[in-house]
């Protein structure tokens, strides 16, 4: 078997004329190259000039933040861990101190309905015929009570 090696060989080596070589590369560099000018844009239509020209999603330049090391997570989600258990126990004593306002009124409402009950002047009607002959507004003043549990 032969060995094969890779030999590069040159053109001017084959030609042995340098001239000729750089007169084809001149030839090869002679295509006009097309320069790009920004297109000039006028007044927008909407007239609002502040508006800038959009950009290709592809395009935008996209800058990825500083990653932080697994510690520093670790402190940071500890941190969040403690910010909300705060917050739970805050939201937990203030229902408490609600619900306990709450009970406060409503043991307040009970003893007025009681104390109000207690100070009511009470006339019995032993005749039923009086409240036959009582009038209207006679008639809305008048109450039914168990008179057995005041005494």
């Amino acid at each position: 078997m032969a060995k094969v090696t890779n030999k590069v060989v040159k053109l001017e080596d084959i030609l042995g004329d340098k001239k000729k070589i750089e007169e084809s590369k001149d030839v090869d560099k002679k295509v006009p190259e097309v320069k790009r000018t920004p297109v000039v844009r006028g007044q927008p239509k909407s007239g609002r000039f502040w508006k800038s020209e959009k950009q290709k999603f592809s395009r935008i330049v996209k800058v990825k933040g500083l990653k932080n090391s697994f510690e520093r997570k670790e402190a940071l989600r500890n941190d969040l861990k403690r910010v909300r258990e705060i917050s739970k126990q805050a939201k937990e004593a203030q229902l408490a101190a609600k619900e306990e306002k709450k009970e406060r009124r409503r043991e307040n409402m009970k003893r007025k309905e009681e104390n109000t009950k207690k100070s009511e002047i009470v006339q019995v009607i032993t005749n039923t015929n009086k409240i036959k002959r009582m009038k209207k507004k006679q008639l809305r003043y008048i109450q039914k009570r168990d008179t057995t549990t005041v005494g």
